[in-house]
């Protein structure tokens, strides 16, 4: 009785060694370490350097939901990089709608170096002749975007950093973890006036102004 009982004593002693050596071996990669810290740092670094650029080429630019009087944080901003502009003389508002050419991605995690693309209304490399826009309704899109549409012109292309409080903030989607800091790049097209979106087949003529 006392040999049996010796070797189950042992044999608890050695479960847990054994695993500790199962949970060393795991191969399992976390996809997206220290997220919320990486995401807070990275739009930090970008919105610091868009300060210190007087040549145009980077904007930032205060969520429209805001009063201009209300003091507000960087992360009330987005971030804007210019990669084209165009020559239209007027921008959409909140109640338009527009034809946009967009890709939205993540930073760089795990498995995606180049940040995990999360929608996009076309594929490969950007090319105006090409891909075929989506229509959108400005007042249905996040902060972010909705801000940034608000500002460009047409043939404007912009990309667009937007920090997680503009986006889906706290709140994990089923491919967008919480706390990201989400990538835009934006080529507006055309927008509508009229404040509803139209359907497109039955659209007349010179309703979507696109100079």
């Amino acid at each position: 009785m006392k040999k049996y009982n010796i070797l189950a004593l042992l044999m608890l002693m050695l479960a847990p060694l054994c695993f500790m050596a199962c949970s060393e071996s795991d191969d399992t990669v976390e996809e997206f370490p220290d997220w919320k810290n990486r995401n807070e740092t990275y739009f930090d670094n970008i919105y610091e350097k868009a300060k210190s650029v007087e040549d145009g080429s980077w904007k930032i630019i205060r969520n429209y939901t805001l009063e201009d009087t209300i003091p507000v944080s960087s992360t009330d901003n987005i971030v804007v990089e210019v990669l084209e502009e165009g020559t239209g003389s007027g921008c959409p508002i909140f109640t338009d709608s527009v034809l946009v050419n967009y890709r939205g991605r993540l930073l760089p995690s795990t498995s995606y170096p180049d940040g995990y693309v999360f929608d996009q209304s076309y594929t490969g490399d950007f090319n105006p002749q090409t891909a075929m826009p989506s229509q959108l309704y400005v007042g249905s899109l996040i902060d972010g975007f909705a801000t940034a549409l608000q500002y460009m012109h047409i043939g404007d292309r912009w990309r667009v950093y937007i920090p997680y409080q503009m986006g889906y903030g706290t709140t994990a989607t089923t491919s967008i973890p919480a706390y990201s800091t989400l990538i835009f790049d934006i080529s507006l097209v055309a927008y509508y006036r009229a404040g509803v979106a139209p359907d497109p087949w039955y659209a007349k003529r010179g309703m979507w102004i696109t100079k």
